[in-house]
């Protein structure tokens, strides 16, 4: 890796180039405002003719529904839901971290758990990741280990201790209270 060769800087996309290059990307990967900027700032002109060809792609994006935040938002928040069975918490984490406004999370995860059962999505959750009850000499061990994977997971304290309460697992409050990160 010392010895890489250097690559030749490549000469900046103009405005029509960047619109090809933006639809590529959004034909790969469902991507945010803030994260497609990010690519096209790579490849466009420094300064502010890059800054306003960025914008006139954008809203010719968004004039073609071609890049929605909205549509972002609820797409990635259905998919982490039901096949990753995420908790909400963990979503808006994700969310936020790509860039999403925060009203726009707060309302489209409003939506999408609003009749969700926590528990239920909880034990979905250890049965696709297929933990096991904690049980033996490391039972405790073990029981602090699926207690910080369900809250990484995004869940609730509270449904968390509801399952490992059905498993039969001694949960002490100060375990709860010191893995709550929130």
């Amino acid at each position: 890796m010392a010895f890489a060769k250097a690559k030749k800087p490549r000469a900046p996309l103009d405005e029509a180039a960047l619109m090809e290059y933006a639809v590529r990307s959004l034909a790969s990967r469902m991507r945010t405002v803030r994260d497609l900027r990010r690519l096209m700032k790579l490849r466009a002109e420094p300064g502010p003719l890059g800054e306003a060809a960025m914008d006139a792609v954008v809203a010719r994006l968004k004039e073609l529904n071609y890049l929605s935040d909205t549509r972002f938002a609820a797409d990635y928040t259905r998919l982490r839901k039901e096949n990753e069975k995420l908790g909400r918490r963990r979503v808006q984490q994700d969310l936020m971290q790509k860039g999403v406004r925060a009203e726009l999370v707060a309302s489209t995860l409003a939506t999408a758990y609003e009749d969700v059962d926590e528990v239920a999505l909880v034990r979905a959750y250890i049965a696709r990741k297929r933990m096991k009850q904690p049980s033996g000499a490391d039972a405790q061990k073990e029981t602090a280990r699926a207690l910080g994977r369900l809250q990484r997971a995004g869940f609730s304290v509270g449904a968390i201790f509801k399952v490992l309460r059905a498993w039969g697992v001694e949960v002490e409050e100060a375990d709860l209270e010191g893995n709550d990160e929130g």
